[in-house]
């Protein structure tokens, strides 16, 4: 199936239907379609200041609200790279639509309901609109020459971090000066602008890949992923080696190895793990869990520390706003660094471009280790991870579309983009588990230890520099799977 040739359908222009613009000017559908990469990445943080008091406000206990977060990321890991293969089917297009829709209610139940189920079902349906940033880059590679696609990939790899980084002050503030419900009301209202603007502005799709959508295989990917995913967010609160622990991991590896072997035997599969297996994408999605284990490193220890009171010995006392600013600029360097990461890949290639943004955040962590002791060390330490998380995040959809057939570059784009919420969702785990067993009585408070922090810091060197390695194995010219790319 690999070795054949791409099977795509052109859609003829008096057969689709057609947007306000029939033909919108590329620069406004990237624009748009990264302002929807941006509403994407804000779920992730819209409940992060609130996470602290939702046992009060839900009136819950503390592992029920814990749901609140861990539901989004494991919606996210399975919606996406599903949403990928029904984008390459039925129109890229078409999915971003239906994704945005699901946020829209997913936020409107949220924000009506006062009852952690009804919060749940919300933060779901909000986490399957993660898809939109690879739909969104395999749209790119529909409808933009060569020269223009690398800047516009990176720009919109880069909306994963600087949405979060943006989203972070905002939803502080609100979470602090208004009712915590407004911050379900702002997402509707976003989504509702991505969705006329997506509607208006991003053509309809030329290239389709004929077939049926794999239902087997959507579920078993689903209930394995589950299981691997529940046992890296929820493990160390039920205990790694408890019955509840070792039935998710052993049962989601069963699932996703019966999954595969189907996945190779069946016609028209979810994902062809043939083409998942050639070497550009198989360590590129293996390093890509390495990049986010790095990148959400910093998201979990950075605020923290900033936060704790002075008088602990391992923070600054600042306010939750005061640290999300800190954090924030991160987010805007991926975005201003987007038309040099671009130029840096037509230039030195994806491959070298992933390996320097890697070596970026092993530095950056290694600075942050050595040099802690001021506010200012930490702005810095995080501005180069900024830097290493834009080179990276923009040359991995780069690597992956060289090396993959133009029907499958959506559901590639989102395997991709799973690897990375596996290593954002062990770094979630593993952080919060380091910090906790690490912690001393501080005035009635369990507060982390210095040293806490500085093991952290060394499993995101360790993470990074596994990406660095992984990515010296990495073909430097795959054989090219399109001819608009070269290879």
């Amino acid at each position: 199936m690999s070795g054949a040739e791409p099977r795509v359908e052109k859609v003829r222009d008096d057969d689709r239907p057609r947007s306000r613009l029939a033909h919108p000017p590329r620069w406004l559908t990237v624009a748009v379609l990264a302002f929807a990469g941006l509403c994407s990445a804000f779920m992730f943080t819209l409940v992060v200041p609130l996470q602290a008091e939702l046992p009060t406000l839900l009136d819950a206990s503390r592992e029920d609200t814990s749901w609140v977060i861990t539901i989004t990321l494991l919606v996210a890991a399975v919606a996406t790279p599903i949403s990928g293969r029904l984008g390459d089917m039925y129109g890229k297009r078409r999915v971003i639509v239906v994704l945005l829709a699901l946020l829209i209610v997913g936020s409107l139940v949220a924000a009506l309901s006062s009852s952690i189920v009804g919060v749940i079902i919300g933060r779901a349906l909000q986490g399957a609109v993660t898809g939109v940033v690879p739909l969104g880059i395999a749209i790119m590679r529909d409808v933009l020459p060569p020269d223009r696609l690398g800047t516009s990939v990176a720009l919109m790899s880069a909306t994963m971090g600087v949405g979060g980084a943006v989203g972070m002050p905002v939803a502080a503030y609100l979470a602090l000066n208004a009712d915590w419900h407004s911050l379900f009301w702002l997402a509707a209202a976003l989504g509702v602008v991505g969705l006329a603007l997506v509607l208006v502005y991003v053509p309809e799709d030329i290239l389709r890949a004929p077939g049926r959508l794999d239902v087997v295989g959507a579920i078993g990917l689903a209930l394995g992923l589950t299981g691997l995913l529940l046992f890296v967010s929820r493990g160390a609160e039920w205990g790694w080696t408890s019955p509840a622990a070792l039935t998710s991991v052993i049962g989601g590896l069963v699932v996703l190895g019966v999954w595969g072997a189907y996945q190779l035997r069946t016609r028209d599969p979810l994902l062809d793990l043939r083409v998942a297996a050639r070497p550009a994408v198989l360590f590129t999605n293996i390093a890509a869990i390495g990049m986010g284990f790095a990148l959400f490193s910093s998201n979990v220890t950075f605020p923290q520390m900033l936060e704790l009171p002075t008088e602990t010995g391992s923070g600054f006392g600042m306010d939750m706003v005061g640290a999300a600013l800190i954090v924030m600029p991160a987010g805007l360097v991926m975005m201003v660094i987007s038309p040099l990461s671009g130029w840096l890949e037509r230039t030195i290639g994806p491959r070298p471009l992933f390996t320097g943004g890697a070596s970026f955040i092993v530095l950056a962590y290694v600075f942050v280790l050595l040099w802690s002791s001021e506010i200012w060390h930490i702005f810095v330490a995080n501005l180069l991870i900024g830097v290493g998380i834009g080179f990276t995040f923009a040359a991995m959809p780069m690597i992956i579309m060289r090396a993959v057939p133009a029907d499958e570059t959506g559901a590639s784009n989102g395997l991709n983009a799973l690897f990375r919420s596996v290593g954002t969702s062990s770094a979630s785990a593993v952080m919060g588990g380091v910090l906790a067993a690490m912690s001393v009585e501080v005035g009635g408070a369990t507060i982390p230890t210095r040293e806490a922090f500085d093991v952290c810091y060394w499993l995101a060197i360790i993470a990074a520099a596994v990406a660095v390695a992984l990515s010296l194995f990495i073909p430097r010219h795959p054989t090219s799977a399109h001819p608009s790319l070269p290879s």
